[in-house]
């Protein structure tokens, strides 16, 4: 495995839990006087979604790509129904936050319907942004990559904006693992033709503010977990942090709102960009789970 390819996961991976203390907290200044200057992981407040969690572990988002890496590595490769058996066996009697997305997941499980038909009508952003161990897995066969990536979020987000922004978070990543320059990557990406999602003007949106401060322009597009807000919030933050990934995840955390899916296809995109050298010792050393997550990606 090349050293970007492990670094692209481990990213993603710390984009999440960095996210975790202040995941879905509005306030930018409530969120700048506690938080800041974003040095390290945070325990959320009891009160939170993410009560239960300690400084270090994943969201519930971080907790399902977490699922996705651990199928991938026990199968070789992507299997859906196998994916779809490690999700329900960690997702029903979840001990953190089970979003709506979820709620109606396991609700369409349980009616019988199978992981390709299973899937809530959320058009959150996070159904897209679990797709970092795909990338590792997959990035030698686009094809596979594509449809990999379009079936796993359509497994708990069955929206077909959500489901073409995989797609093109998907083609993007693989392409930077190739060689190319982040934005030449994203416009590559946006090449493909997508029916449903307005991405070439998301994309656009995003690149527009690349010079803008990441509190104010995420605060423009929206913070939350819908995708149009969403999308183009994470294009500002891989195209003004493009060099420093530290920064990009800082930021994010203080721009507020759904920091969890963002950092994660950040991190995704930044981690392929710039290797393992550019995220902090003391974040990768105090990631939950981190040596049986590279004992993963060891198995890819």
């Amino acid at each position: 495995m090349s050293e970007k390819a492990k670094a692209m996961v481990l990213a993603a991976f710390v984009g999440d839990a960095l996210a975790l203390g202040a995941h879905w907290e509005y306030d930018v200044v409530a969120l700048r006087q506690r938080f800041g200057p974003v040095t390290g992981y945070a325990a959320p407040g009891p009160d939170g979604h993410h009560g239960a969690k300690k400084a270090g572990e994943f969201t519930h988002y971080g907790d399902q790509t977490r699922i996705l890496l651990r199928s991938l590595a026990d199968k070789g490769g992507f299997d859906l129904d196998d994916f779809a058996a490690k999700w329900l066996a960690r997702m029903r009697g979840y001990d953190g936050y089970i979003d709506g997305a979820t709620r109606m997941t396991l609700k369409i499980f349980d009616f019988g319907e199978g992981p390709g038909e299973s899937g809530s009508n959320s058009n959150d952003l996070a159904g897209a942004a679990r797709i970092a161990p795909l990338v590792c897995a997959l990035r030698n066969d686009l094809p596979a990559l594509v449809a990999a990536a379009r079936a796993q979020t359509k497994m708990t987000h069955n929206h077909a904006q959500v489901i073409e922004a995989a797609e093109f978070f998907a083609r993007a990543a693989r392409a930077v693992l190739d060689g190319k320059y982040l934005r030449d990557a994203l416009a590559q990406a946006a090449e493909a033709g997508y029916a449903s999602a307005p991405i070439e003007r998301w994309l656009a949106a995003g690149l527009e503010t690349a010079r803008e401060d990441t509190v104010t322009a995420i605060g423009r597009f929206g913070q939350s977990c819908h995708i149009a807000e969403a999308f183009p919030a994470v294009i500002h933050l891989v195209m003004r942090h493009g060099r420093d990934l530290a920064e990009c995840l800082r930021q994010n955390v203080l721009a507020g709102g759904d920091s969890a899916a963002r950092g994660l296809l950040a991190g995704m995109l930044l981690g392929a960009s710039l290797g393992l050298e550019a995220i902090p010792e003391a974040w990768l050393a105090g990631l939950a789970d981190r040596e049986s997550i590279e004992a993963d990606l060891r198995a890819l």
